[in-house]
């Protein structure tokens, strides 16, 4: 007697109490099947974890003759990855990226049954900085996520630093997703929507006109949602267009209220023109967000900020550091478009002082420093509560951009997504496999719906054509840091 084992596609099956593994070729329950495994008189041995991977839904169980043996040559063959209650942390392994779209690390997490999830430190950051907390993991259910959250995030801090805690969050987001074979959406509660909408970065062109055209090719790209610089990087060979004491348009290591730069009338004037040939060319029907001003004080932030009012621009990006509630208050109230800021602060509690004041009106975390994809939620969720929407930040792989999709996808106030990848976007897709490429498709993110971030594996020829010589290993032992120890606690 052959025996095939059969996945139904059909919903009203899936809400059967009756689908089952088929035989003779027959699905259990209807002929909408797939067959998965085929022949044999014994059930053969099924991987429970690739199927899953393959359907992204729950399994079906027998029917028929000889129920009772082949339910037990089936669960003598079952991989243990369908015992969430029994995994463990075993290892955490990393591999360095460059050019996708910046340096990047890559966290790998292993279980003791077989199955890994997924993880990436904020572009530019260091791998010690996962790394640090392999020893405090190991061990751990990876389903635990917010205890091992809790446990970690004081090893965590703002913009970079806190790439170790959030890598190892999305990919504990992504092995317990696997293991309970649902989308890491659903862990954080459901989703409100089924694509994500993307805007692009797009260089910089110092004619506004050129600026405009390359724009216009996005739009024709299917993007419907653009960003672009305006800043004082346009004016350096513009003459009386800038203040400046000495050495200061050359460092990057003095905050903006401090380094004494200001915009003349004449910057002003000549930025107003570049945005206005920019909006000639792409019109007002499409969202036009604006960034890196560069380093000046409030007051010119203001000043051009109330020029730039009349092209109906998106939101002004980071004009000042965040550091500075008050002053974005005083920039909020005194210009006509709305403000965004926020990639770089770490946790929820790092939001409160420009939400409880509603000192700015669009709230943009990263989700590689704010927290992960839960504590990300919370940040939107909050932000909600204060009338204020939320834009997410993302410049790395696919990795950190899926797990994006799925926190956008449970977040009700979400805005839109970054993408820093549009001119190598086949490429950058291919790093993952499983999902579609390009993965940005009409200017929007599928979300997906296999276990955990929604990819089956890591295109890992291609990952290595991302490495330079001096990071040749990928995903080597790390047992150095499987015995790190300190006093953790943070009170007496």
């Amino acid at each position: 007697m052959g025996y095939c084992v059969f996945f139904c596609h059909d919903p009203k099956v899936l809400r059967s109490d009756r689908p089952g593994i088929g035989r003779d070729g027959q699905c259990g329950t209807c002929v909408v099947g797939e067959s998965l495994a085929v022949q044999g008189d014994t059930a053969p041995p099924i991987d429970f974890l690739r199927l899953g991977r393959l359907t992204s839904r729950r399994f079906i169980t027998f029917k028929g003759e000889n129920r009772k043996t082949m339910t037990e040559s089936v669960e003598q063959n079952v991989n243990s990855h369908s015992r969430p209650t029994d995994l463990k942390i075993t290892d955490m392994r990393v591999a360095h990226v460059f050019g996708a779209p910046f340096r990047a690390v890559i966290i790998r997490i292993d279980t003791n049954q077989g199955i890994s999830g997924y993880g990436e430190v904020r572009d530019g950051g260091s791998a010690t900085y996962a790394l640090t907390l392999k020893s405090r993991i190991i061990g751990e259910n990876p389903c635990n996520v917010d205890k091992i959250f809790r446990r970690i995030k004081q090893f965590g801090h703002h913009a970079r630093q806190a790439g170790g805690v959030c890598g190892v969050e999305m990919a504990l987001m992504d092995l317990a997703g696997k293991a309970y074979g649902v989308p890491a959406y659903q862990l954080a509660g459901g989703k409100f929507r089924d694509r994500i909408l993307c805007y692009c970065d797009t260089p910089t062109e110092t004619d506004g006109k050129t600026m405009g055209r390359r724009l216009k090719e996005r739009m024709g790209q299917g993007f419907s949602f653009l960003k672009m610089d305006v800043g004082i990087g346009l004016l350096r060979e513009v003459p009386n267009a800038i203040i400046a004491p000495p050495g200061m348009l050359q460092t990057q290591s003095v905050m903006h209220p401090f380094t004494g730069i200001q915009i003349t009338e004449k910057g002003i004037d000549h930025l107003c023109q570049y945005v206005a040939h920019v909006r000639e060319e792409i019109g007002y029907e499409v969202p036009l967000a604006v960034d890196h001003f560069g380093h000046i004080g409030v007051e010119s932030c203001i000043r051009l900020g109330k020029a730039l009012d009349q092209f109906s621009l998106a939101w002004y990006e980071d004009m000042i550091p965040w550091q500075f509630p008050d002053q974005w208050r005083r920039l909020t109230e005194a210009v006509d478009t709305p403000t965004c800021t926020g990639e770089d602060i770490y946790l929820k509690e790092g939001f409160e002082p420009l939400f409880e004041p509603r000192a700015i009106s669009v709230v943009h975390p990263d989700l590689a420093s704010s927290g992960g994809i839960l504590e990300t939620k919370k940040i939107g969720d909050r932000a909600q509560e204060a009338g204020i929407a939320m834009a997410m930040h993302m410049a790395m792989s696919p990795i950190a951009a899926l797990a994006s999709v799925h926190c956008a996808a449970a977040t009700e106030n979400f805005l839109v997504l970054e993408n820093h990848s549009v001119d190598n976007m086949e490429r950058w897709s291919s790093l993952v496999t499983g999902l579609p490429v390009p993965l940005i498709e009409d200017g929007h993110i599928a979300v997906p719906e296999g276990p955990g971030l929604g990819f089956e594996g890591l295109n890992e020829d291609l990952m290595k054509e991302f490495q330079r010589p001096e990071y040749p290993g990928f995903f080597e032992p790390t047992e150095a840091w499987d015995n790190e120890r300190a006093h953790d606690r943070l009170w007496s």
